[in-house]
């Protein structure tokens, strides 16, 4: 009888998140992640010649293939295949389920999966000349959606949100003020010191933008899009950053027959497309749909880890869910670290993985849950489904 695949990650590493310019800035995305697959591979013993596959995400380069290039640049074999994934925001979660998929289909067996991103070495963008009397026109952000689509800047976005919903400036502030509380308990930093590998030339022990905020302090940030009552500022907005994530995954049966006893098994995942112009609300709306093909899972007690983009966007998914927001990023989220774009889907399951295997150290709860999820522009979601398991 043939068994099942099913795709289970052993070991998960992350570099420091670091805002743009900041602690990170000197390396490039392949150089940030080359450190993160040595120490997966150092942490379970796996060499380097059994990986099959490397699949990681990444938004801001716009060509090239960075995952071959940290594959090389870690040592890896020159027959290991690499592929890079754009989605945005959501190319590092998709990354893991590409390679979860790859793993069920009976293709491979043994994939590092994750994200890498830096903000600080990306290319100047810019769109090349129709004529030759016409100049190159730069441009920050290229089109999620064509006319006559709407297209906002994800600020403006979070804005619209604030309002339709009642947040005020005020209540964003909060948000985002428990957000750094959270990432500045004991457990937070025991947990940390676990996912991070260290990098040449860095002496950080934590993420660096993590800091005792005030609600004061919060509220005197200038608005950068929307009003004085519902406006979002820069305090409620996760800053820009540098940072590389990445997953070991093994097809159960080969980890169990390289001695591992305990993992995380990658469930399920669901990819949603939405509205354009309402991109905040749509993991939401992935949420929901995965825990509906899941009825044993209740998100009220899952552990949620949320890409908290902006305070409006993390406010309304944990309204629309009645979730109790304690439970949401329980050791802060993006707001208190950075947003490493096509990197944070992968910071997302890093996390769980941390989360998922505390919990069941200590309780043995085999049915112990964790989703993660995360929108990207475009109107796009993803949101996948993790347990934590005995081999």
């Amino acid at each position: 009888m043939r068994h099942a695949r099913q795709a289970v990650i052993v070991a998960a590493r992350r570099t420091l998140v670091a805002p743009r310019g900041g602690a990170l800035a000197q390396f490039q995305a392949d150089e940030l992640a080359a450190p993160v697959f040595q120490a997966l591979l150092k942490e379970a013993g796996v060499n380097a010649d059994r990986i099959e596959q490397v699949v990681m995400g990444n938004a801001l380069y716009g060509g090239g293939n960075p995952a071959r290039l940290a594959a090389l640049r870690a040592g890896l074999p020159v027959s290991t295949p690499a592929m890079t994934v754009d989605t945005q925001c959501c190319s590092g979660l998709d990354a893991i389920l590409h390679a979860a998929r790859l793993i069920e289909s009976g293709s491979v067996d043994c994939v590092i999966a994750g994200g890498m991103e830096s903000f600080s070495r990306s290319p100047i963008r810019a769109h090349r000349p129709r004529t030759s009397d016409e100049d190159l026109i730069p441009y920050n952000r290229p089109p999620f959606a064509p006319p006559p689509f709407n297209d906002p800047e994800l600020a403006e976005a979070a804005f619209q949100l604030a309002r339709k919903r009642g947040y005020t400036r005020s209540l964003q502030a909060a948000y985002s003020v428990e957000s750094h509380k959270k990432a500045q308990t004991r457990s937070a930093k025991d947990i940390m010191a676990r996912e991070l590998v260290s990098l040449p030339g860095i002496n950080l022990a934590s993420d660096p933008f993590t800091r005792s905020l005030s609600l004061k302090t919060a509220l005197r940030a200038r608005v950068i899009a929307g009003d004085e009552e519902y406006g979002v500022c820069p305090a409620t907005t996760a800053v820009e950053a540098d940072a590389a994530a990445a997953v070991l995954i093994l097809e159960r049966h080969r980890a169990q027959a390289l001695g591992f006893q305990n993992a995380l098994t990658i469930e399920d995942g669901c990819t949603l497309g939405h509205d354009p112009g309402l991109t905040p609300e749509v993991p939401i709306k992935a949420v929901a749909a995965l825990c509906s093909r899941h009825p044993d899972v209740d998100p009220q007690t899952a552990n949620i880890e949320l890409m908290e983009a902006y305070s409006s966007q993390a406010m309304a998914f944990v309204d629309a869910l009645a979730l109790d927001p304690a439970n949401v990023n329980v050791c802060g989220g993006a707001l208190s670290r950075g947003h490493p774009i096509g990197a944070s889907g992968a910071i997302l399951v890093v996390r769980l993985f941390s989360l998922l295997s505390d919990r069941f150290a200590q309780t043995a709860n085999l049915h112990a849950a964790g989703i993660a999820t995360i929108a990207a522009a475009g109107g796009l979601a993803t949101a996948a489904l993790f347990k934590a398991c005995r081999l």
